[in-house]
């Protein structure tokens, strides 16, 4: 049987979008962050994903630059009262953290897909 070729997908963008790495058409999360069996589309196998901590490690550097660059921006500029930094910076990180989970986790699974990643084993 011929099987059908693909043709490539950024993996940026089907990973911020939520798509199927190899037809860029099927949903690949079932809810927040939990990944659904197969493709619908193309049929392709969801095994093989697995992004470990790699979208938290980048989220902390990302989120942990973009906070504390405006902690001290606010706190250097305008000298606030401590509550101020806290109803401002707290909800922010949340929201972002939360926010940039999800497209992560799928750009960290399509790169996975797209360089073929597999865990690593030792011959013998």
């Amino acid at each position: 049987m011929e099987e059908r070729k693909y043709p490539e997908q950024s993996p940026f963008a089907v990973g911020f979008a939520g798509r199927c790495p190899r037809c860029g058409e099927g949903q690949f999360f079932d809810g927040f962050l939990s990944v659904k069996d197969r493709c619908r589309v193309c049929g392709l196998d969801y095994s093989f994903a697995n992004s470990g901590d790699g979208p938290a490690f980048f989220i902390i550097l990302i989120v942990g630059f973009i906070v504390s660059a405006g902690f001290l921006f606010v706190e250097l500029s305008f000298q606030p009262p401590y509550w101020v930094h806290v109803v401002l910076w707290l909800p922010l990180t949340l929201i972002l953290s939360l926010g940039l989970l999800r497209p992560l986790k799928g750009v960290m699974v399509a790169l996975q897909y797209k360089n073929k990643a597999a865990e690593g084993t030792l011959d013998g």
